[in-house]
């Protein structure tokens, strides 16, 4: 009989032992490359039905169980699958990036859909969103973590969270940040080497999100609204001078805080360009100051009511696109990093952009069709599971050729130019492949 397995499949199979091994029980050792192995090859749909049809006929009855039914706890997978992340791309020059994707849902029972604003939609939908972290180094991402935002629609009913399967822990109402920095422990908890957190201004406009990470000894660099109010750097805090009454028992700042964006109105605004793109050099108009976040205690001062006493000190910057579209940032990066940096910094949250974009449509993280919580947190491991695989393949194709390019660069006549390798070397680090379909379809040919 002829071998009809692929290169990529037996490449699977070994890459997966780690995770078998931590499966324990042969059905589920047996059903795990079936489904991965499902979402890694072609196909339009990756839900079981079409999956068991392409691969296994007569497994659609295991395939169900194992992803819907099956007794069997995914943490140990999970905790698999951050040890094979950090060796991908862990280290202190990686970044963790915490953002959410949407996935939308006809009617109301899949676990957790409701109408929301879907930030890949740009509009309110109905739809089931996952809050996800992201490591990434060198452009190299590798999804670490989703996790079900649960709706007040849904953690106001009881009956329907029990009929979902959400388990218990998982039932009371917690905002997407709360969710970001539980799933920060659980990484940091593994031992997950990343250098820096990034997030948009969905996460970043929360003082207890900035808060906590700083509080857990973290790096950051997170989008806000424009509006988020925040000291010059050199505010000081005084006691009130009272005319009559009781003396004052707190002290108020100086100055008062301000919107964000105003504190730019004099700043001297400079073209920074972070890395290559597919048409160039990127770049953009960066300003940034030095400021305090208006996140301290609530204190009423004066006659201006309640306001946020200033807290840490960070830094503030302000990015011009050339579309003439104006995005903000937070930064608690060290007061002698420069603008290039901070602006690289800020701008590697796009990654994690394309991690979703790619988890849908080759691997098809939002084509889970069952209702329930634990079958729709499996398919997405399961899905997180074959990107980090393909992401494997991708730097270890990367390693080879850059260990052939070196070859040949040795055996090149002694009157080549240094200039020409540096130039060879630059066009294959830019032209490293990002997962897409034609490589994928390569990988399964």
């Amino acid at each position: 009989m002829v071998d009809t397995r692929s290169k990529w499949e037996d490449e699977l199979g070994r890459w997966l032992k780690p995770f078998l091994d931590r499966l324990g029980h042969k059905a589920r050792r047996r059903m795990c490359p079936l489904y991965v192995s499902g979402l890694i090859g072609p196909g339009d749909r990756k839900s079981v039905q079409p999956m068991a049809a392409r691969l296994a006929p007569n497994d659609y009855d295991q395939l169900h169980h194992f992803i819907a039914d099956g007794v069997w706890d995914a943490a140990p997978l999970e905790s698999e699958l951050l040890v094979q992340a950090d060796r991908l791309v862990g280290g202190k020059d990686a970044v963790l990036v915490i953002d959410d994707t949407a996935m939308p849902k006809k009617g109301d029972r899949s676990v957790g859909v409701a109408p929301q604003y879907a930030s890949s939609l740009g509009k309110t939908a109905n739809c089931q969103t996952l809050v996800s972290l992201t490591l990434a180094r060198g452009e190299v991402p590798v999804m670490v973590a989703l996790r079900l935002f649960i709706p007040e629609s849904w953690t106001s009913n009881p009956v329907r969270l029990k009929r979902a399967g959400v388990p218990v822990e998982h039932r009371a109402a917690r905002t997407k940040p709360e969710i970001a920095l539980a799933e920060i422990d659980r990484v940091m908890a593994a031992g997950m080497r990343f250098g820096c957190v990034l997030a948009d201004a969905g996460y970043g406009l929360s003082a207890p999100f900035r808060q906590g990470l700083t509080t857990r000894g973290l790096a950051w660099a997170v989008g806000i609204p424009r509006h988020l109010k925040v000291y010059p750097v050199e505010v000081k805090l005084i006691w009130p001078v009272v005319g009559r009454g009781r003396p004052r028992k707190r002290h108020i700042p100086d100055i008062l805080s301000r919107a964000a964006e105003d504190m730019l109105a004099n700043a001297k605004w400079q073209n920074v360009s972070w890395r290559n793109g597919t048409k160039g050099r990127l770049e953009a108009r960066f300003a940034a100051v030095r400021v305090r976040t208006a996140d301290g205690p609530p204190q009423r001062i004066k006659d201006m009511g309640q306001q946020h006493l200033p807290g840490d000190e960070a830094w503030f910057i302000g990015e011009h696109r050339t579309s003439g579209e104006k995005k903000y940032y937070l930064a608690n990066l060290p007061a002698k990093t420069n603008l290039r940096t901070l602006a690289a910094t800020i701008k590697a949250r796009w990654i994690c952009e394309q991690a979703h974009q790619q988890l849908k449509e080759e691997l098809g993280l939002d084509h889970f069709e069952g209702r329930s919580w634990q079958g729709l947190h499996r398919h997405a491991l399961m899905t997180m599971i074959a990107y980090a695989f393909l992401q494997h393949r991708r730097l270890a194709q990367a390693g080879r050729k850059k260990k052939n390019q070196r070859s040949t660069a040795s055996a090149e006549p002694a009157g080549r130019t240094p200039g020409h390798r540096r130039s060879h070397r630059s066009t294959t680090t830019s032209a490293m492949p990002v997962l897409q379909k034609t490589n994928r379809r390569k990988a399964a040919a």
